[in-house]
């Protein structure tokens, strides 16, 4: 069975979405909508898809929507699709606010509907490759540095780029969020431009995020330090390397580098370095066909709602603590 699947918003992401669509094995793109017929009928013709000329005649025609529109639409949009009893992947963020999230999230439950939250960087060939180490962060430094781009200068740097690294931190974490300090200023735009978090958990675990959307060259770099390991993620070559200590009398697979020993007796262990296999993947192909295949098995999505939730709650607080921050700079204290 195929599952028929609309795409709402036909912008940059929209039209990505729109082109990958009609590669995915099991999957029929039933046509695209946007609010700009115009930019939609554009869209529609270069990739030989139906225009719908409203959404209700789109929820007619589909079993799922994707919702690429911009963010302050998106609660609007899913919560329209959830109650026509589509299943929705929505770009990240999930909302523009918690409350908003909360509703969706609770009426995608209680509909026993599939809600997934694009948070793509969470299928980036870097992060994939890691599946068969075990991950126990203990610190965390994340840096997401960008060249300027007026489109998603609607919401602060924290939504647009630190967020990313919020979600995959938060999956890696498996731990309660103690608390949270954060910094950043606007530079170019009416929102915060830059920002930096220092995020706490419960079990011990410090993660510290920066994100900037101001600077001259593009990073997208994550180091996890934690016991007898360090890892180092590129997700902007998709590619990651592995520092870890393993028992002296454990045999080596290929391509890893023993760099000697460390300690004496039953304590000694090697020192090794790999460099773990990155699949060739388009990210945002594989993450739209791992949603196709939950609406097709009803399985649990990879990124579930209630992670875009506990994401945007985050940070939300970053977002607070930022502003909090700049009143008590405004007012001298």
């Amino acid at each position: 069975m195929s599952v028929k699947i609309g795409v709402i918003g036909t912008g940059h992401l929209g039209k990505l979405h729109t082109k990958l669509l009609t590669r995915i094995p099991d999957c029929t793109l039933a046509g695209i909508y946007d609010i700009d017929q115009e930019q939609a009928a554009t869209v529609a013709s270069e990739f030989q898809v139906k225009c719908f000329n409203s959404i209700d005649e789109l929820f007619d025609s589909v079993d799922c929507v994707s919702i690429a529109a911009v963010t302050s639409a998106h609660h609007q949009l899913a919560k329209a699709a959830l109650l026509e009893g589509k299943h929705i992947i929505v770009e990240k963020p999930i909302t523009a606010t918690i409350p908003e999230a909360e509703e969706i999230v609770a009426l995608a439950k209680a509909n026993h509907l599939i809600l997934q939250v694009g948070h793509i960087e969470r299928f980036n060939p870097a992060l994939l490759s890691l599946q068969e180490y075990d991950l126990e962060p203990l610190f965390i430094q994340s840096d997401r540095l960008a060249q300027f781009n007026p489109r998603g200068t609607d919401v602060a740097v924290v939504l647009d780029l630190m967020i990313h690294d919020i979600d995959i931190i938060l999956s890696l974490v498996k731990s309660e969020v103690k608390r949270i300090d954060a910094s950043g200023v606007p530079v170019v735009s009416p929102t915060v431009d830059i920002a930096n978090a220092r995020i706490e958990f419960e079990n011990g675990a410090v993660a510290n995020v920066t994100a900037s959307r101001i600077s001259q060259k593009k990073m997208r770099k994550m180091r996890i330090f934690q016991r007898d390991g360090y890892i180092g993620i590129d997700f902007l070559t998709g590619t990651s390397e592995v520092f870890r200590l393993l028992p002296e009398e454990q045999l080596l697979g290929a391509g890893t580098i023993n760099f000697g020993s460390l300690g004496v007796g039953e304590n000694k262990k090697k020192i090794v370095y790999e460099q773990p296999e990155s699949k060739e993947v388009n990210a945002l192909q594989h993450e739209l066909a791992l949603f196709v295949q939950a609406v097709k098995t009803g399985g649990e999505p990879v990124v579930s709602g209630y992670d875009g939730l506990r994401a945007l709650r985050v940070a939300d607080e970053i977002i607070n603590k930022i502003e909090s921050s700049a009143r008590r700079i405004l007012a001298g204290k």
